[in-house]
This record gives structure tokens, sequence and C-alpha cells, in this order.
């Protein structure tokens, strides 16, 4: 169906930041989305940018079209309900991918590494606007006494849910993380919370390592070399398992070296490009090396648990939210990689602030 106006008001149009070509975003006005059965409206609260944010801005996403409307972090409340969706007035957070149902992976239930795998926000348009619409059963509840802040941080805590899962992490284990940007530290907090013995982390940037100290990490030192950190801190051994949560050809370079015999290397992070890697190493220790894409249903649906349980402190994330109109601002602000670890856009006329 087609919503002329959302139901009790006259409002046919809406406000957007629509990405129109490399480097450019553009405030303006669009009509309302159009709603199919089946699906339901949601008005924006905060749309979390990320890396693949950046892609598409730059113009370097394979799949992202301009224009379109970015944003698949998206936490927000139901304005129009559809049958069997949550109701009108609940906050949801959304799991945005689109998959084709089609395909071997999708026929055997791994919808999330669909062949043909889409999302929200880059396929289709998302939440940098002041509503989207979207399909009822991609829409979870979260509570609405959980602080918004920490709401919003669903989707990437899912890829840090997904990340730690598929490492096999039982208890006990040391680990490493290279990289201390948003998905790092939050797959360092999921890692901690799931009883790793001991969490390192290596970050380049002062102000991140300040913020990963912050929340109780031990860091690598600024001017020492991450393998021979990893080394002092694991008796020689090297860690159990190694998170790769930078993605930069020199931390490829790294991953061997600092991982044990017999342990395992989590790609977290995404490579743009292939990277030098040295399989020989791999293959003499017999290393198991784990590729991570996106996450699953069940990892959103624990991710919102853990944010309603308050059990990783993620009120202590220094955030910054930036109003819908100054979506550009956000993004300069996101890729400069300081101590604000996560940027959000809010509604239109919202006032930015940081939070620690």
């Amino acid at each position: 169906m087609s919503i002329e106006a959302i139901p009790g008001t006259t409002v046919k149009t809406m406000r957007a930041a629509v990405w129109t070509g490399p480097e450019t975003i553009e405030y303006r006005t669009v009509p309302l989305p159009e709603v199919p059965e089946g699906w339901s409206l949601v008005r924006s609260e905060l749309t979390g940018i990320c890396g693949t944010d950046f892609s598409i801005l730059h113009g370097s996403h394979p799949r992202a079209e301009a224009p379109v409307v970015m944003g698949h972090e998206i936490t927000g409340v139901v304005e129009v309900a559809a049958a069997g969706g949550p109701a009108a007035g609940t906050r949801v957070t959304v799991e945005p991918l689109i998959h084709c149902g089609t395909c071997h992976p999708c026929r055997e239930g791994n919808t999330h590494v669909c062949r043909n795998l889409k999302l929200y926000g880059i396929d289709v348009a998302g939440s940098l606007a002041e509503y989207v619409a979207l399909p009822a059963e991609t829409l979870i509840p979260i509570s609405s006494a959980v602080p918004l802040q920490e709401a919003a941080l669903a989707e990437p805590l899912a890829v840090a849910v997904h990340a730690v899962s598929r490492s096999g992490l039982r208890g006990g284990e040391r680990v490493v993380v290279f990289g201390a940007g948003p998905i790092g530290i939050l797959t360092a907090l999921v890692a901690r919370h799931e009883g790793a013995g001991s969490v390192l982390i290596s970050e380049p940037s002062e102000e991140r390592r300040v913020v990963a100290e912050q929340l109780g990490f031990d860091t690598v030192a600024s001017g020492t070399d991450p393998v021979s950190a990893v080394m002092e801190a694991t008796g020689g051994d090297g860690a159990d398992i190694v998170f790769d949560s930078a993605a930069h050809p020199s931390v490829a370079a790294l991953l061997p070296k600092a991982v044990r015999v017999l342990g395992t290397i989590v790609l977290v992070g995404v490579y743009k490009k292939p990277v030098e890697v040295d399989l020989q190493a791999l293959t003499f220790a017999e290393n198991t090396v784990v590729g991570v894409r996106v996450y699953t249903r069940a990892d959103v649906e624990r991710a919102v648990k853990l944010i309603e349980g308050g059990e990783l402190g993620l009120g202590r994330i220094p955030v910054q939210v930036f109003p819908l109109e100054e979506t550009p601002a956000a993004f300069t602000q996101a890729m400069t990689a300081g101590a604000v670890l996560k940027v959000f856009v809010g509604p239109a006329g919202a006032n930015g602030k940081e939070e620690e």
C-alpha cells in the first residue's frame, strides 16, 4: 500500500539525507516511503554510521547507486504497524539484511551469507531520513527503558556477537584484538563477557587506546611492536584467538605471527582488496582462519538481550549525535578515528553532543 499521509496527520513528505554521488550528501524533502503489505513505517530515532557508509560516500561501494538514502544501523519507533509485526509505538532495532531465499546458503538456512545478499540503506532506502519503510519481520523490539544511544549499538554489537561465536571461544583463552574502532571494542567487550582469560588490544590511535584502557582493556603501548607485545603477554606462545577488526594490510602480515600454534584467527573487518598473508606459517602451525560476514537473526537477538541486560557497560562508550541536517558533518567526525568511538545521526533539529 502507499501511505498518502501519516495516519492522523496531513504529513505527506519527510526530510532525508540523500547520497547523490561521490562525496555529496544533500538534505532534501522527499515523499514518504511506500509501505507494502506486511511492512511497517518506522520513525527513525538514531542511525549509526560505519565503514560501509564511508565507501558509499566515496563512491567505491560495488553495489550502491545514487541517489540513495543510506543508513543500515537502524533504531526507531514503529509509526504504522503491519499485521503481525510490532505494534505502533514499539521501539525497534532492525536486521537490515535482504536475502534471495533461493541460493544454496539460503536453502540451508544461512541467509546472512546469501550469494545475492543486499541491505537496507545500501541497495534500498535506509534510515537517514525521518521515516523508513521495512518488512515487519526485520524489526526486533528493544526495551524503551534502555538508553537510546545504547539501543542504537544493537547492529554493530551483533557483528561482534557473531565474530565471538565464530571464534569458538569457550572461556579462559588469551585474546588479541587488532583495531579499537567500534567493532573492535565491541568484539573485545563480548569476548570478555563470554569468559576470555585476557584481552589485549592493538591500536595505533592514541585517543582510541585511551578509550580501550578506560573500558578496562590492556593495550599495546605506543611505539611497541604488536607481535612482541603479544608474545610478552602470552609467555612466548602467541594468542589463542586473534580478532582482526582493522582489516589493514599491515595487520594481515602480523596475524600468523601473533597467533599460537593451533590457534584461531578471526577476520572481522572487511578487506577492500587482496592482501599478502604468510600461508606457509598458517599451514605449519595448523591455524584456523575464520571469516565473518555480518550476523544471523539469532546474533541480533542476542545483542538486544545483552543491551537490555546492561551486561557490557555500553554507556561508557563515547558517542556523538548529529541532527539529520548535519549528516555530512557526522561523516566527517566518524572518519576521524578519534576519541568519539561511535557517531549517530538523529532526528532533524537534534542537538549533537558527546557522551562518555
